[in-house]
């Protein structure tokens, strides 16, 4: 492949995930605490990550809280989800919104998410400046994941997962 056309694919992917879109509709699945299934009006399936937090990973300690606490957030609910790119697992990173709350604001107040700071720059102004005070506020106050001793980020338990031999 020649370096235009390895250029056009890498330009043609980069516009793909850069697409800002929204979604409504009704959340089917909760797959962990930052990730859902929401089924569109015309019956069509959308994986969304939620985007500015990653929540713990279902094998570490408030995985499985986290996830409930998604589910009894968003779960059954009508939501809006506003996603303003794809990622490369080609699922929607999105802000979800149900009755006007922010899902993902949420799971951090409730100590059940960080706010991914090496994707802050993606976010709104706004937003990115709620999502850092509420995570500060979530530890401070030791709620959730930050009642351990020692959390460890779900960035860095999939690092340590990875350099693990099985």
């Amino acid at each position: 492949m020649t370096g235009y056309a390895a250029a056009a694919l890498f330009t043609l992917g980069s516009l793909q995930t850069s697409s800002a879109y929204e979604l409504t509709g009704r959340i089917i699945s909760i797959a962990d605490g930052d990730t859902v299934t929401l089924l569109d009006a015309n019956l069509q399936q959308h994986k969304i990550r939620l985007s500015g937090i990653d929540a713990p990973e279902r094998r570490q300690p408030f995985g499985n809280r986290s996830r409930l606490h998604l589910g009894a957030l968003v779960f059954g609910r009508q939501v809006t989800a506003d996603c303003p790119k794809t990622d490369r697992y080609n699922r929607a990173v999105c802000r979800l919104e149900v009755d006007g709350v922010d899902a993902n604001l949420a799971q951090i107040e409730a100590g059940m998410a960080w706010h991914y700071k090496d994707y802050a720059r993606e976010q709104r102004a706004p937003d990115r400046r709620r999502y850092a005070q509420a995570e500060d506020e979530a530890r401070q106050s030791r709620r959730g994941l930050w009642a351990d001793r020692a959390p460890v980020a779900p960035w860095d338990f999939r690092k340590a997962r990875k350099n693990t031999p099985r």
